[in-house]
């Protein structure tokens, strides 16, 4: 109550910001006499002038009215719009490093435009981050016309393009791509032997378009770079196989929906073991022996793809590949696998062939990716839901920003249906009566079966309709932008139009493009226009009187975010239009959460088939589940980024080491350090502290010398002498190694040496990092268990994923001391003659003597191809080491 009436006296914290921004808007109007009388040369100035006061130690603040007036008055020119006062505050709001929440068609893309501008002028590169490559491409075609015209430059980061390409485009002011092409090239960087190969600068300023969808919806999954780990693709196919049969098995596993988790039962395990032995695929010991931990993981994943993964509603299989499908957005995800082997469970499920499992070499979640950027900020037209959460991970506010024009939509309350048949009978009989008046319909599924199966339906009523799924991705845009023509009914999966607008009547520019395609004379050009835009005017009026855009929801998702980006494509910009959504007892929302409740609701009711329940109160029960679910993924995620916390911090301790060491151009003294803090801990631990000679372990020592440094050395005899201590051993060990370090470099020359140090130091450091990685996984698998031990699981983590970090480093040093200790100048092999094919054979077989084997083992590299003309290399042939 005091809350209700403390934001009625004071207004909200949304309100008192907004009146903040609102009181900027008046002086950057006043500007605007000023600048649109300049020539577009004296515009373009302006940006010289603002770097110039910049330079001078001006601040972006200072500038925001004079900068925006000129962004504004050059999109008039240049892109035929200009910014609504709503916009501007979106642009001072961006600026801010806060979220800009702003309805569908308000131009979010207009209102970047602002904040990118401003912040390019400090030359220090703003990234502007969407959902999907062809958005990344459009945008940046579409905006770079505005920024070329006010002197920036604008890349792109596509996929498929080289080092070089990217080098460029990040050089560029204002850089256009997704959050994986991004997130992937800082990773790819960090594997770089050179500076001079990295492509990306520094980061400043990322501007995140979709921000709910890149930093909350897409944040579940951490971008992970992998190399090829052993072949097990038979073992695959063989536990599918039997998980195959095992699934027929009553009573073998429990399955718990809302975790998304499968677990066998003793019957199951029982079974299970039966049936691997039958196949031979677990020919002894039981399923829990340490020797078949290997068969239990794949037993494991196998059975999770039999009962947790749906095909054409989890993934499809498209060319002989299973492609996961967003849950959030109904798009592919090419290129995109799930880890742990679970995409290899699926794809022996589906009989495609299996690819090879991988292991990580580099990883990171897009919260530790995002939270890199000095500023971040973004744009979305529903983020308040999702607020606590930008706030706790991102430490971004959320700032809702009024419409240019006031809502006219009619939101409906929900339908509810005891059944899925009667639900889907009740959504064809809407479309049908709508569709009677002309009126444009968009509605939305969860999955592509079920876009499919209202398709039938509608096939069946012999009503005309698009379908737009993960299987007609390609046509997304040209779909989306002509649901809003007279009549046009549109059946989309969770992705209705994200990033084209559907507009009453159709979209001109779009069905412009598609009629003059390979037409050449402009007046055909012309009259092609003229026809389209006089159709599109007749439509918009017939749309604008029949009602605007009706949408339809047939499920509820468990976000509400993609609920309102549904119901929000209708009522744009002050057009009329409805929504509503239908819903059943057998909807996985309401089976999984309020199954039971609801069920028990309705039964009381008496309600009939083919009936539904219609009442405010059904909509905030359904409203109360969502939040459940939103309020559970919250804590999943924030409980998976406390433990990638953990790794992040030792992350960017080893990126930034590792920078440091590609930026010397000499590592012998990072080498030396190395070496003479081996010897220190190999002395000290043979010879303990103030221990007498008897004591020492002076054998053990020789052989640890040979095995680190590659030298024998007398240490026995050294503990015979007088006055010989720990520090004297350490001395005497450290010069001899010294002494061989300087032979080898003298050998090799300086220059040689230097080159070998640098790529030893980094690859080994890359080696055991990899190495690191993997010991995490496994360690994060099951430290959950140590909570039945009443400890803690996280703090148990972090102390032994520190300990591992400092094991880590001094395997590292250990490993490089071995390595240059080994490392030898080779001479370069002499030429042989070429070898006809029809000697090979009998050069193959004829054994060199032993002189020649000699000769060959001083002068042949071990990675050029053996002399004796097999074709194989000399390490792998003669050059075999015994």
């Amino acid at each position: 109550m005091f809350a209700r009436l403390a934001r009625a006296v004071f207004g909200s914290a949304n309100d008192r910001m907004l009146k903040a921004y609102q009181r900027r808007v008046p002086e950057i109007n006043a500007l605007e006499a000023s600048v649109q009388p300049l020539t577009d040369d004296e515009l373009r100035q302006r940006t010289t002038l603002f770097r110039e006061r910049l330079a001078k130690g001006e601040t972006l603040d200072a500038l925001l009215p004079e900068a925006f007036a000129v962004c504004r008055e050059a999109a008039r020119r240049v892109l035929g719009k200009r910014h609504f006062d709503v916009q501007l505050i979106g642009g001072m709001v961006l600026n801010d490093g806060r979220i800009a929440e702003m309805r569908t068609g308000e131009g979010k893309t207009l209102v970047g435009t602002l904040a990118v501008y401003l912040n390019a002028l400090t030359g220090k590169g703003v990234h502007v981050v969407t959902v999907n490559d062809y958005l990344a491409s459009r945008d940046a075609e579409e905006m770079s016309a505005l920024y070329s015209f006010l002197g920036l430059t604008t890349g792109v980061i596509i996929p498929n393009l080289s080092d070089d390409e990217r080098r460029a485009a990040y050089a560029c002011d204002i850089t256009y791509g997704t959050n994986n092409e991004f997130g992937f090239d800082y990773l790819r960087d960090n594997m770089k032997y050179s500076l001079n190969d990295m492509v990306q600068r520094p980061f400043n300023h990322a501007i995140v378009d979709e921000v709910d969808s890149i930093l909350i919806d897409e944040a579940r999954t951490p971008l992970i770079i992998s190399g090829p780990a052993e072949d097990s693709s038979d073992l695959y196919r063989s536990v599918d196989a039997v998980v195959a049969r095992l699934v027929q098995v009553p009573d073998a596993f429990d399955k718990d929906e809302k975790q998304k988790n499968v677990t066998l039962t003793e019957t199951g395990s029982d079974a299970v073991e039966a049936l691997l032995r039958d196949a031979e695929v677990m020919p002894e010991g039981g399923l829990y022996d340490i020797h078949n931990v290997a068969v239990v993981h794949h037993v494991q994943q196998s059975l999770r793809a039999h009962t947790l993964f749906t095909r054409d509603v989890d993934y499809i299989v498209r060319d002989g590949k299973v492609v996961i499908i967003d849950e959030f957005t109904g798009r592919m995800m090419d290129g995109r696998r799930y880890s742990d082997g679970l995409h290899q469970a699926l794809e022996a499920k589906e009989g495609v062939e299996i690819q090879q499992e991988n292991q990580t070499l580099a990883s990171i979640t897009f919260q530790n990716y995002f939270r890199l950027y000095p500023k971040l900020s973004g744009m979305t037209g529903t983020a308040m839901t999702e607020a606590d959460e930008f706030a706790e991970i991102y430490n971004l506010t959320v700032v809702e920003i009024p419409t240019n024009r006031a809502v006219r939509r009619e939101d409906t309350d929900d339908e509810v249906y005891l059944t899925a048949i009667e639900k889907y009978d009740a959504v064809a009989n809407l479309i049908e009566e709508v569709h009677a008046k002309g009126q444009p319909i968009l509605v939305g599924t969860t999955s592509i079966e079920k876009s499919e199966y209202l398709s039938a339906l509608l096939n069946k009523r012999k009503i005309a309709h698009s379908v737009l799924n993960a299987r007609h991705h390609e046509k997304e845009a040209s779909i989306v932008a002509q649901a809003g023509a007279p009549g046009a009914i549109t059946i989309a999966t969770n992705m209705a139009g994200r990033g084209t607008d559907i507009k009453l009547g159709g979209n001109t520019e779009m069905m412009i493009h598609a009629s003059s395609e390979g037409v050449e004379d402009e007046g055909e050009l012309t009259r092609i226009a003229e026809r389209i835009q006089q159709e599109v005017a007749k439509g918009h009026e017939a749309v604008m009187s029949s009602g605007g855009l009706y949408v339809i929801g047939t499920e509820r998702h468990e976000s509400r975010r993609v609920d309102n980006q549904l119901r929000g494509r209708a009522g744009r910009q002050g057009d009329p239009g409805n929504s509503r959504f239908f819903l059943s007892l057998e909807d996985d929302l309401i089976r999984i959460f309020s199954g039971d409740r609801m069920g028990g609701l309705m039964q009381k009711m008496g309600l009939k088939e083919g009936e539904a329940i219609v009442h405010p109160w059904m909509n905030k029960g359904i409203e109360t589940a969502q939040k459940r679910v939103e309020a559970r993924n919250f804590d999943m995620r924030k409980n998976t980024l406390k433990y990638d916390d953990v790794m992040n911090d030792q992350r960017k301790e080893v990126y930034a080491q590792r920078r440091e060491y590609m930026a010397l151009d000499d590592l012998s003294g990072v080498v030396t350090e190395f070496r003479q803090e081996i010897v220190a801990e190999l002395v000290h631990a043979h010879i303990p502290e103030k221990s007498f000679p008897e004591a020492w372990d002076m054998e053990g020592l020789s052989k640890d010398i040979i095995r680190v440094l590659n030298l024998d050395l007398p240490v026995l005899e050294w503990a015979k002498e007088d006055g010989v201590d720990a520090d004297v051993v350490i001395e005497r060990i450290e010069s001899e190694a010294e002494k061989a370090q300087a032979a080898r470099a003298a050998n090799m020359g300086p220059e040689l040496m230097r080159l070998v140090e640098k790529q030893v130091v980094l690859t080994t450091f890359d080696a055991v990092w990899k190495e690191h990685l993997h010991g995490l996984d496994q360690l994060r698998q099951g430290i959950g268990l140590r909570a039945y031990g009443q400890r803690d699981p996280l703090n148990e983590y972090k102390q032994e994923a520190f300990q591992m970090f400092t094991h880590m480093l001094d395997d590292m040093r250990v490993r490089v001391t071995q390595t240059m200790t080994r490392i030898q100048a080779v001479a370069e092999p002499p030429a042989y003659p070429a070898v006809p094919e029809s000697a090979a054979p009998q050069l193959e077989s004829a054994e060199p003597d032993a002189a020649t084997l000699q000769a060959w083992h001083e002068t042949v590299a071990r990675n050029a191809n053996c002399p004796c003309g097999s074709g194989v290399k000399f390490k792998h042939c003669h050059g075999k080491l015994a």
